[in-house]
């Protein structure tokens, strides 16, 4: 499970170092969404923050399920706002649910931590 953790992890890193840069199909995917590019940088830190999160034992399951989202809307952009390639975005959706599951008993740990704390 760490392999795969850091592997993801390491991908949703190097996809945010695009978004930061600008570079493309970034880019114009944004420009597509019409939000701009503060909409992009938005989830180049998301990315960022949920690939630290994916390496840190406690949280590694609430970051698949964080990422999971994030590449559920980035299917849909790609397959109905840009025209581009789900397979890339499905695969990672894919790994990111493999993470939460395997970490699900974290997951619950964390979820009975902080619904104790709000009662």
């Amino acid at each position: 499970m760490w392999v795969l953790q850091v592997v993801v992890a390491g991908f949703f890193v190097v996809a945010a170092l695009g978004k930061f840069a600008g570079a493309e199909p970034s880019a114009s995917t944004f420009a597509a969404i019409g939000f701009g590019d503060w909409f992009r940088v938005l989830v180049g830190v998301l990315e960022v923050a949920g690939a630290v999160a994916l390496l840190v034992p406690r949280l590694a399951g609430v970051a698949g399920l964080a990422l999971a989202g994030l590449m559920a809307g980035a299917v849909v952009t790609e397959a109905f706002v840009s025209g581009g390639g789900v397979v890339l975005p499905l695969v990672l959706l894919l790994l990111c649910l493999v993470v939460a599951w395997g970490r699900r008993k974290e997951t619950k740990q964390v979820w009975s931590a902080v619904a104790g704390q709000a009662s």
